[in-house]
């Protein structure tokens, strides 16, 4: 794969799993001194506007890490225009991307962030909206694989 400067994560409601992947994302990139942007976006609009659940935040501040910047945002066809690799964190969530791809070569951008996990690859991010702290710290665990996996796989393209 070309070394992707733009990422996109998509989850469901844009507030848990993708804000959670994003500022992983973007703090680790930025601490290898990688070029690379990201953003974060979900298939349903039904928090837009909202900042991270503040269990997310918890457990990302518990990493020394602040989403408290971001903002939810619904993920639109044009997405695919903007981004070089948008990263789902389940398989419902690919789906409904791949729905709106607007052809077959910009549908090929779309992955699941997990097909860099060492320890779960292939495998969805779980939803931890209706548990409690500990499926925060899950999510954490296997973002942080993916995340990290994903970013030595473009170091070593560079």
């Amino acid at each position: 794969m070309a070394s992707p400067q733009k990422i996109l994560l998509v989850c469901l409601g844009n507030i848990c799993r993708s804000p959670m992947a994003e500022g992983l994302l973007r703090e680790k990139a930025r601490q290898r001194g990688l070029p690379i942007t990201t953003d974060s976006a979900g298939t349903g609009g039904y928090h837009v506007g909202e900042a991270p659940d503040p269990r997310a935040q918890a457990e990302m501040r518990r990493h020394g890490l602040d989403i408290s910047d971001l903002r939810a945002r619904r993920f639109v066809r044009a997405d695919y225009e903007r981004f070089d690799l948008l990263l789902a964190m389940d398989g419902n969530n690919l789906a409904d991307m791949l729905r709106l791809a607007p052809s077959g070569r910009l549908a090929a951008k779309a992955h699941l962030m997990l097909e860099w996990s060492a320890v779960a690859r292939g495998r969805d991010v779980p939803d931890p909206w209706f548990g409690g702290a500990e499926g925060f710290n899950e999510v954490y665990r296997l973002l942080e694989d993916a995340v990290n996996n994903l970013l030595d796989e473009l170091a070593a393209d560079r």
